[in-house]
C-alpha cells in the first residue's frame, strides 16, 4: 500500500464529520462518548438516511466476507465440492469456534481436498469463551477454531477448483485475491483504483470503501437479485446466511441474534473496529455503521436505534431489542454503576429532482 494512498485515507478518515452515537453513563454523568457514521441506502444506490459522514473511507473487515466469497460460488465450487448451505454460511462468517464450526471447517478442507496445515489465517482462541464471559484453556489453539477459517477454507477450494498454487494464497497479487479484488470493486460499483488496501487481521487482504458504498452492498446482497457478472451467487450466500446465522457467528453474539430477530428477511455481518453491515430484504435497504474509536460496545445500541427509528421493529421485535437499547454496565462487583444509550436521531436526506446516489465525496478515497 502506497504512503501516499495511506496518507490520503487517514486525511479523509481523520476529517470525517463524525458524530456522537453513543454515550456511556456512570450515575448521572457521562463516562465516555463513542462517535461515528451511519448510511442507509436503498437497492439503486440512494441515501436515504444519515448521521454523521456516510461517505467516510471505512475499512470493511469482517462485513467483506459475503463479498470475498463471489467469485467462488459464482464459479460452481459450492456444486463442485458438494457444500451444504450451513458451510456457505461459513464462508461469510466470523464464526465462534463452537463444536459445530469446527467440524464444518474442517469438512470444507477434506472435501475440496485441503487440510489444516493449509490454512494461513493464524491462530487464536475460540470466539465463544468471550461470548459467554469465560476465560479460554492456554493455548495452543487450532486454525479451524479461527473466526475466519471458513473464510479461508472458502479461499483454499477457490485455488483448487481453479488449478491455482496454495502456498501463497494471501498474496496481494495472487489470482485468486485478484479476482476478490476484481468482484468487490464491481459489486460496490467502484473502480478497483478507489479501494484503498490493507491487511486483515487473518491476514487476507482487505479494503476501505466509503460507508454509503459499504451500505448499498448489503442493500444489494440482501436483495438476492441476480448480477450480471456472478449471476445467482449473492442469493445463494444471502440465503445460506439468513438460514443458518448460527454459523455466520455464534451463540451470544450480535449478527446471530438480529438475524434470528429477523426471521429470513435480515442479513447481518459485523467486522472489528467497531463497524456493521446489515441488509433488509424487505425494505430493499442496506444499513452500513462505523463506530469512529472501534468500541464494538456500542454497536448493539446504536443498531437498536436504527432499527426503531426506520420502522422496521414492532411488537415481538421492539420487545427483543429491548435489552439492546440500553445495556447495563457493571463493576466487577456485579453492581450496574451505568449503561450505554444511543445519543443521534437519523437524518432523512432531501434528493433534488432526479435523486442521487452514494458516491464519494470529497470525503472519499482517490
Amino acid at each position: 500500500m502506497a504512503d501516499a494512498g495511506l496518507r490520503t485515507h487517514a486525511h479523509a478518515a481523520l476529517a470525517a464529520a463524525h458524530v456522537p452515537l453513543a454515550a456511556v453513563t456512570r450515575g448521572d454523568g457521562i463516562d465516555s462518548v463513542h462517535r461515528g457514521s451511519i448510511a442507509v441506502v436503498d437497492g439503486n444506490g440512494h441515501l436515504l438516511f444519515a448521521v454523521g459522514d456516510p461517505h467516510v473511507p471505512t475499512m470493511t473487515r469482517s462485513t467483506l466476507k459475503p463479498f470475498q466469497a463471489l467469485p467462488f460460488v459464482a464459479a460452481g465450487g459450492v456444486e463442485r465440492f458438494g457444500y451444504s448451505a450451513a458451510q456457505v454460511a461459513l464462508l461469510c462468517a466470523s464464526h465462534s469456534g463452537e463444536p459445530r464450526h469446527v467440524e464444518a471447517v474442517a469438512g470444507m478442507l477434506a472435501q475440496a481436498g485441503n487440510t489444516e496445515g493449509d490454512l494461513q489465517c493464524g491462530a487464536h482462541a475460540p470466539g465463544h469463551y468471550e461470548a459467554h464471559g469465560q476465560l479460554p484453556p492456554p493455548p495452543p489453539y487450532s486454525p479451524l477454531a479461527h473466526n475466519c477459517s471458513g473464510k479461508h477454507s472458502g479461499m483454499l477450494a477457490y485455488c483448487v477448483l481453479c488449478g491455482l498454487p496454495k502456498q501463497d494464497y494471501l498474496a496481494f497479487d495472487h489470482p485468486l485475491q485478484q479476482a476478490i479484488r476484481e468482484a468487490v470493486a464491481h459489486y460496490f460499483e467502484m473502480t478497483q483504483a478507489d479501494l484503498v488496501a490493507g491487511v486483515d487481521g487473518c491476514s487476507a487482504p482487505n479494503y476501505a470503501v466509503p460507508l454509503s458504498r459499504l451500505a448499498f452492498g448489503f442493500a444489494k446482497l440482501a436483495a438476492g437479485h441476480d448480477d450480471d457478472r456472478y449471476g445467482r451467487a449473492p442469493r445463494v450466500l444471502a440465503d445460506a446466511m439468513m438460514r443458518h446465522p448460527e454459523m455466520v457467528a455464534g451463540e451470544a453474539r450480535s449478527d446471530l441474534a438480529l438475524m434470528r430477530l429477523g426471521r429470513g428477511d435480515w442479513l447481518s455481518k459485523i467486522g472489528a473496529e467497531g463497524v456493521q453491515g446489515i441488509g433488509i430484504r424487505s425494505a430493499g435497504i442496506g444499513i452500513a455503521i462505523k463506530i469512529a474509536d472501534g468500541g464494538k460496545r456500542a454497536l448493539r445500541p446504536v443498531i437498536a436505534a436504527v432499527i426503531e427509528q426506520l420502522g422496521l421493529a414492532g411488537g415481538q421485535d421492539a420487545g427483543n431489542l429491548a435489552e439492546w437499547r440500553a445495556p447495563a454496565i457493571r463493576n466487577y462487583r456485579g453492581s450496574v454503576t451505568g449503561a450505554i444509550r444511543s445519543t443521534f436521531v437519523l437524518d432523512k436526506i432531501a434528493h433534488p429532482a432526479g435523486g442521487s446516489d452514494t458516491r464519494p465525496n470529497n470525503h472519499a478515497t482517490s
